[in-house]
């Protein structure tokens, strides 16, 4: 008789062990420490956030798995492979950086924000969602989503005594308190006509589901990718985004643009690539409808921000990163319709990873201004250059790195791969949505940039730059020039590794 009891592979499992175990640390240190040294704690989460990504770098090498089943060989329910690093790298290298913009905006917050319990619930949410991309079975899948969102509803109206913050929370818990029930709900319907909670053996059985339980099954694959688009924040489940991102204290907004969006988006691929191939004439036109009603949704929304609205410049990154999801909801759909699907989720991936860099980027700018302009208005940064010359220069990069201009060659090579996994798959029509809204984007970005270099109204205030936000500002920088360099990067690193 096989023994239950297996070996767990703890250099598989390091990076969100390394992460939870931190903020463990932080919440029971945070008991001990004085006030005049809780910085210090804000320090050991950045430390512990490096260490967990450089756990990633012994990993590059094989595909590792554990916690699998007894007898029945290649099913796990955590796996390390390709797919699984570039996400995790994605989330700790997002986390890290949104780490950095925590530290000043912790110290210029005062008390109003409380730092161990900051700390402690942000590393809680950065371990969730650094284990999600390994999940290969739905109850760890769901598990992970709910260890990263539910945290992320307490950092959003942590602030204290803010009934802007309160409300943010409010809505974002309400919208992703319904996508999990919704998703919970489809999940038992797949689980109750396959028998199996593991996503290959799923992929399997599905295709022979008794025929009276093929309505069942059908209404449990669209009730999970409607609980998931919530997550993904695509048309018409966005609706919290905006609200939420100018509420929330601005390195979680920042967090929740790149990270939240990783970890719908990494669920959303294991769920219709590695789960339901075989439904995807079912979830492939449907990702594809709200590829094209997110993008277009986005953008117009982000063109019908007014400079001097309070928090417009928030405002408008909140809808820019709906106009993004869009964009990353192409190749998913196109896998649906591909030869080649294991190509098309690498666009995806590869999209994120540039998305990521420059939006924290642009996130990092907003947060150095916002110091100074607490309305943080698109007008505030009129004549930016005149007084930062530098960030003026790193935000306008950014800013054509997400218009897909150069010299933000790695923007322009990102739609491209995009692109061209939608004109591969067929999908020409999809292609054509997306192509007009890379133009109507076109004109917000290059309003706001070119602003920065305007001549400015009065005397030009000037930003100091904190260490931490100079860090931020020179990580994403020096990552999203060396990636306009050699883009070609990006695919290589890339490759899913799902197949």
């Amino acid at each position: 008789m096989s023994s239950l009891v297996q070996s767990v592979d703890w250099l598989a499992i390091a990076p969100p062990t390394i992460t939870a175990v931190v903020g463990l640390v932080v919440l029971v240190a945070d008991l001990f420490v004085g006030e005049a040294k809780k910085p210090l704690l804000g320090w050991l989460s950045v430390a512990g956030l490096a260490a967990a990504t450089l756990m990633l770098l012994p990993l590059l090498d094989a595909d590792r798995s554990t916690f699998c089943l007894v007898g029945v060989e290649g099913v796990c329910s955590y796996t390390a492979d390709r797919f699984t690093l570039v996400i995790q790298f994605l989330v700790l290298g997002g986390a890290l950086l949104a780490a950095l913009l925590s530290v000043t905006a912790l110290k210029d917050e005062g008390k109003r924000l409380p730092e161990g319990e900051y700390w402690f619930l942000f590393l809680s949410s950065a371990a969730g969602a650094a284990l999600l991309p390994a999940s290969r079975d739905l109850a760890t899948l769901v598990v992970a989503l709910e260890v990263a969102s539910l945290p992320a509803f307490a950092l959003v109206g942590l602030r204290h005594g803010d009934r802007k913050s309160s409300e943010a929370a409010l809505k974002f818990f309400l919208s992703s308190v319904t996508a999990t029930a919704v998703s919970l709900l489809g999940i038992s319907f797949v689980y109750a006509a396959t028998g199996t909670l593991h996503l290959t053996l799923v992929a399997e059985r599905i295709q022979d589901v008794d025929g009276q339980l093929h309505t069942l099954t059908q209404t449990g694959v669209v009730l999970t990718l409607i609980g998931f688009a919530f997550k993904t924040a695509a048309v018409p489940f966005h609706f919290w985004v905006p609200d939420t991102y100018v509420g929330a204290p601005l390195p979680i907004a920042a967090y929740l643009s790149v990270i939240g969006k990783a970890v719908g988006f990494s669920g959303l691929i294991l769920v219709t690539v590695v789960a339901l191939p075989s439904y995807a004439d079912v979830w492939g036109p449907a990702l594809a409808a709200l590829a094209a009603l997110t993008m277009t949704v986005g953008n117009v929304g982000a063109l019908r921000q007014q400079a001097t609205r309070a928090y417009s410049a928030v405002r408008l990154l909140a809808w820019s990163s709906v106009g993004q999801a869009g964009y990353l909801l192409v190749p998913i759909a196109a896998a649906a319709y591909s030869g080649d699907p294991e190509k098309s989720i690498g666009s995806t991936v590869a999209y994120a990873l540039m998305y990521g860099a420059v939006n924290l980027g642009a996130f990092a700018v907003a947060a150095l201004v916002g110091r100074t302009h607490r309305l943080n208005r698109v007008a505030d940064y009129r004549g930016l250059h005149a007084s930062n010359p530098l960030t003026a220069l790193l935000l306008g990069f950014f800013l054509l790195c997400l218009a897909g201009l150069p010299p933000g060659i790695i923007g322009l090579f990102a739609k491209v791969t995009v692109f061209s996994a939608a004109v591969d798959a067929g999908l020409g029509w999809l292609a054509v949505v997306m192509a007009v809204n890379v133009v109507i984007a076109l004109v917000y970005y290059l309003q706001w940039t070119a602003l920065l270099f305007r001549a400015p109204e009065g005397e030009p205030v000037k930003h100091r730059l904190p260490a931490p936000l100079s860090a931020a500002l020179a990580l994403t920088g020096v990552l999203g020039i060396a990636l306009s360099g050699a883009p070609q990067l990006v695919l290589r690193f890339t490759g899913t590794g799902l197949f």
